[in-house]
């Protein structure tokens, strides 16, 4: 083949320096790119902070973001992420109502007329470390090739919608659900592999509404706390997620009828005449304990669960449906209040069943881990949607929501602990593959 014109005047012994000398080059750059691109694979080591720009592919423009440097930290992990305040966060929000569609109209505060946007300017500090905000390419990476689900109520899909809106500045995924259930989703991020799932399951055991209506007009239902519920059991077997979020609570406080090996044991404020009335924490405890152990005896099961503890309501001047409303606009500081009531006994539950998890799950080689969001959100009053989850005088069953969290809202920042604790499993999975080396 004839060389063309500009080669022409080389000599092979004169092309040979400039070949090794351009190898040479590019071998260098290629070793100098990983140490400051902020988006290679990455251990699961902390990480610092510095201000950059993300100019976002779905084409929203420029937003200011947190770039992450991998660094070592000798506290990583000695400090609880999970104790301590609020500060300011004016980079805040990732993302706006206009953005993302991943948002349910009842956490649409935006669009239902909220006036205040203090709220939205807020991040958590650990006291005595960092934890760095949410990087969604840094994420992705490490969920490359990866699945996770997460299973139970509407405050659990309240935080998958808020990851997918925090994701949406790098992609948004494509809808691979089997059929037309809501309750049911599966979504994927085609260029990272990644397969995020939803399954609805508020009980998170077994149950059959018996009444739709029931004594306080929110339902009856029969709860079978010794079943595990199989819509969500049967597919994590079959899935074999790498990681599981489980969590449930709230619809514990309404009216149900308990169940133990197909026999009625008790009820909580079902008025039924010559059934035993037991607590809410009773049911819910069993209920727990159930789900724990189911997943600890999934053979095909592999993964890491996260038990997601209670975010607390905030209802002030009157319970949810007699006139109870949260109407603050800016949070607690850690001294101001105090967890009490059923979300304290709640809390208590979440952290007795997954330690007694925990512990057979470790005899199997299952891994458990605790996601503590109760005292960072209890610190949040500000947070949720109050009257601006709908329009004014709309038929709706909770008027005024002070249990989910607008979007955006403090429950991005679930997002932040979720990566740090991703991070932290990582370099956990790093070290005890070295060991058997």
């Amino acid at each position: 083949m004839e060389l063309l014109p500009f080669w022409r005047n080389f000599s092979t012994a004169q092309r040979t320096p400039r070949i090794l000398i351009l190898v040479s080059l590019t071998l260098i750059i290629l070793g100098l790119i990983p140490l400051y691109h902020p988006f290679y694979r990455y251990p699961a080591n902390l990480v610092v902070e510095h201000s950059s720009k993300i100019t976002s592919p779905l084409s929203y423009g420029t937003t200011t973001t947190k770039y992450q440097k991998i660094i070592e930290q000798d506290d990583e992990d000695t400090c609880d992420v999970f104790i301590g305040e609020w500060v300011r966060n004016p980079d805040a929000p990732y993302y706006t109502n206009m953005t993302c569609w991943a948002i349910h109209e009842h956490q649409n505060c935006m669009k239902y007329g909220r006036p205040d946007t203090d709220f939205l300017k807020w991040r958590w500090k650990p006291k005595g470390c960092d934890l760095p905000i949410f990087n969604p390419y840094q994420f992705l990476d490490m969920m490359r090739n990866k699945s996770m689900a997460f299973i139970g109520d509407s405050v659990g899909r309240n935080q998958m919608q808020s990851l997918i809106c925090l994701l949406s500045r790098v992609e948004y995924p494509i809808d691979i659900s089997y059929d037309t259930d809501q309750n049911f989703r599966r979504w994927k991020y085609t260029t990272y592999n990644f397969t995020l799932a939803a399954y609805w399951s508020p009980f998170l055991v077994t149950v059959k509404e018996s009444d739709p209506d029931g004594p306080s007009h929110t339902g009856l239902f029969n709860l079978y706390l010794d079943e595990p519920d199989p819509k969500w059991t049967t597919q994590i077997e079959n899935e074999q997620f790498n990681y599981l979020i489980i969590n449930s609570a709230h619809w514990y406080t309404r009216c149900s009828i308990y169940y133990e090996k197909n026999q009625i044991i008790g009820c909580h404020y079902c008025g039924l005449p010559n059934i035993t009335d037991l607590s809410i924490n009773y049911g819910y405890q069993k209920a727990l304990k159930t789900t724990l152990k189911a997943i600890n005896s999934l053979e095909n099961f592999k993964g890491v669960t996260f038990v997601r503890t209670i975010a607390p309501s905030h209802f002030e001047g009157g319970e949810w449906n007699k006139g109870g409303n949260c109407v603050r606009q800016g949070p607690f500081r850690s001294n101001e209040t105090t967890l009490d009531g059923i979300s304290l006994e709640f809390y208590r539950t979440q952290v007795e069943e997954f330690k007694v998890a925990a512990k057979e799950g470790k005899k199997k080689g299952k891994r458990f881990r605790l996601l503590d969001m109760t005292q960072a959100m209890l610190l949040r009053p500000d947070g949720h949607p109050s009257k601006y989850g709908h329009w004014p005088n709309a038929n709706v069953v909770l008027y005024n929501d002070c249990v989910h969290w607008c979007l955006p809202g403090p429950i991005d920042t679930w997002s932040d602990f979720l990566l740090h604790m991703l991070k932290l499993e990582g370099r956990r999975a790093l070290e005890e593959s070295l060991q058997l080396k």
